[in-house]
């Protein structure tokens, strides 16, 4: 995996010297994601520069080498990802009498756009990509995001000048980098603890959508060019729910088990060292024993585990790695382990990320770089086959709600979040820092909020979206901001005329995984130099599972129905045949424990008007609701809290 960079100046022409150093000095921002070599190429008439760092993955030698020209010269490409069918486009390349230097998939990709064009190319690769190419005829740079949005890619204008890169690292280094904070994103990311597509912490930058395209000419205007889908998940859902699977639940799973298999196979081609991530649960187990089955030696695997029983997975993936032979290592962490980690995740994470579950996510990432430089995951499970218990939770609440006006609905939700604000001012303690517990009579009111979550929703998507804030009013703890318009609440962007649990799938697929769980997993394997790919996410595998009838996807035993029954081929259910438990770390303590002074630092009432983003009463009054054991806020502090350390570190001491 790679790292990538690049501007284009619209009007100034800067010398070729000054192009050269911005843009190696953006590319070595990304120097752990590309760790094994470096490049940057420029074209000072035009005024464009491309940055490239690269992890050695496919043809270690320098015919791989970025930033990279096509045959004929016309194109430059940086490029950061893996094309899992390179073989297949390869060979059709070849025989048109492309003449290959290496065996690298960037150079496919490249005779590929050369040769057919940029949506032939596309409709013809799968993998996970972030790509940046400059066509030297037409003077046009063209960025595209792979159709999940694996791979990240931050695009925008500052000033006179069009800049992209992997992290906005290499951006901040830019001289005419604007770092003003978009307030709106800020309020987003503390209603939900990321931040969605296209929104991005700063006002002049976006992420690119997944799927998505942009190009922009020599000449164009700020913010002229709309960008474009190739790939769009909400019309695939719609046409994969009008032409359901017609055969019997036994064709489902032999035909998932050979596309999953095909997946795997593909993302075990390498020429360094390749091994699992292996959680002991159903996805990752499936991935393991693909794996093993294909493979001639034991596969290595790694499981991270907590002396805490209540967090603890590595029980369960031990057994797994037994039961299929895998060579297998675990690493137990303490509390004190974890918490060596968070002075580090503002760097490590680079815009503002509020999910707990970064730390161990981290941890296991950090463990298995030291062994190989490519893991495969189980990630993508639950959002494409329905394992989240918030699926049969949320469709029963969705059943319940539309039999009531939504109006009567939102009215008794404010009455009743009224009512617990009206019970902290009564019986709040005198002093809720002393650490002193309130009794359970006391706190009910504070319960009241949470118990009407959802009753404001006016389809199953706003279920879900409820499901997910962390606080109904994110305008109330940033100063002179709404929540940002993002794939976590633009209608436009849901998949429309479809069953309610389709609606949460793809309302999961296209918010939820790409801005939390994916983000979490490039920067936290990232940071260390190591590839992460994800074969259940394979769109062959999500557009099959998106025919699906959904009595194949929840049946008695919850949900996955169909991948259970896969999994079954390579792992007897006793071994994996429990609750599903999170990944995460026991915050709610630790911050009223070890953790309680870092915090009350971030966020004190100096501190918080000294930054002039977020209100210092309405922060305090979660503070004092969290130590006394009134509510639980552990959710939206976390983001809060990621907040202040990342402006810290970004913005305090720059």
């Amino acid at each position: 995996m790679c790292g990538i960079t690049g501007f284009l100046y619209r009007s100034k022409r800067p010398g070729k010297s000054e192009l050269s150093q911005n843009a190696e000095t953006m590319a070595n921002r990304l120097r752990h994601r590309g760790p094994d070599a470096g490049g940057v190429w420029v074209e000072a008439e035009t005024g464009i520069a491309l940055g490239h760092r690269r992890l050695s993955i496919i043809d270690l030698s320098t015919a791989g080498a970025q930033p990279m020209h096509s045959a004929s010269g016309r194109y430059v490409i940086a490029y950061n990802g893996e094309i899992y069918n390179w073989a297949e486009p390869r060979d059709r390349l070849a025989e048109e009498g492309y003449p290959f230097v290496g065996h690298s998939d960037t150079e496919v990709v490249l005779a590929a756009i050369e040769h057919w064009g940029l949506q032939k190319t596309l409709d013809s690769i799968h993998g996970m990509f972030a790509i940046a190419i400059w066509d030297r005829e037409t003077r046009e740079l063209t960025l595209v995001r792979d159709r999940v949005g694996k791979k990240p890619l931050y695009y925008g204008w500052c000033g006179d000048v069009f800049m992209f890169a992997s992290e906005l690292k290499a951006l901040r280094v830019h001289p005419e980098f604007d770092a003003g904070i978009d307030r709106d994103a800020l309020a987003h990311f503390i209603q939900y603890g990321w931040i969605s597509e296209p929104l991005s912490i700063y006002m002049n930058i976006r992420k690119l959508q997944p799927g998505g395209y942009i190009t922009i000419k020599a000449e164009s205007s700020p913010w002229s060019v709309p960008t474009r889908r190739y790939w769009a998940a909400n019309r695939v859902m719609e046409a994969a729910r009008s032409q359901l699977f017609a055969g019997s639940f036994e064709q489902a799973c032999d035909k998932l088990d050979n596309l999953l298999t095909e997946s795997v196979r593909e993302r075990m081609v390498a020429d360094v060292d390749l091994g699992a991530l292996l959680s002991g649960g159903i996805d990752s187990s499936t991935v393991v024993g693909m794996m093993q089955k294909h493979s001639d030696r034991p596969v290595k695997t790694f499981s991270i585990g907590f002396d805490e029983k209540k967090y603890n997975e590595a029980e369960y993936a031990s057994a797994v790695a037994r039961y299929l032979g895998t060579d297998h290592e675990e690493l137990y962490v303490t509390p004190a382990d974890c918490l060596d980690v968070i002075s580090d995740l503002p760097g490590i994470y680079d815009e503002p990320f509020g999910d707990i579950s970064q730390v161990p996510t981290f941890l296991v990432a950090q463990m298995s770089s030291k062994k190989v430089k490519v893991v495969l995951t189980g990630d993508g499970g639950d959002e494409t086959f329905a394992g989240y218990k918030h699926y049969p939770e949320g469709l029963a609440q969705w059943r319940w709600l539309s039999k009531f006006p939504r109006g009567l609905r939102a009215g008794g939700a404010d009455t009743l979040a009224a009512l617990g604000e009206l019970s902290w001012k009564l019986l709040k303690p005198a002093n809720p820092l002393a650490g002193k517990k309130v009794s359970g009579w006391r706190k009910a009111g504070g319960k009241l909020a949470r118990q009407t979550r959802g009753w404001r929703a006016a389809n199953p998507q706003g279920v879900l979206a409820n499901h997910f804030a962390r606080t109904h009013s994110p305008e109330s703890f940033v100063i002179g901001a709404q929540a940002g318009v993002s794939n976590m609440v633009d209608a436009d962007l849901w998949a429309k005329q479809v069953d309610p649990l389709s609606a949460m799938r793809h309302f999961d697929y296209t918010g939820y995984m790409v801005g939390d769980i994916l983000v979490k997993v490039d920067r936290a394997t990232m940071a260390v130099g190591l590839e992460a790919r994800c074969p259940i996410l394979d769109t062959r595998v999500t557009e099959f599972a998106w025919t699906l009838p959904n009595n194949f996807l929840i049946g008695k035993e919850g949900g996955k129905r169909v991948l259970r029954s896969v999994l079954e081929r390579y792992v007897p259910r006793e071994f994996t045949d429990r609750p599903k438990r999170g990944f995460g770390v026991p915050i709610d303590d630790w911050l009223r424990g070890s953790l309680r002074d870092w915090a009350e630092d971030l966020i004190s009432e100096q501190r918080l008007r000294e930054h002039g983003y977020l209100d210092p009463a309405a922060v305090r009054k979660l503070w004092d609701q969290h130590i006394c054991r009134w509510r639980n806020h552990s959710n939206i502090l976390w983001p809060i809290l990621m907040f202040q350390a990342w402006y810290g570190k970004w913005h305090m001491n720059a």
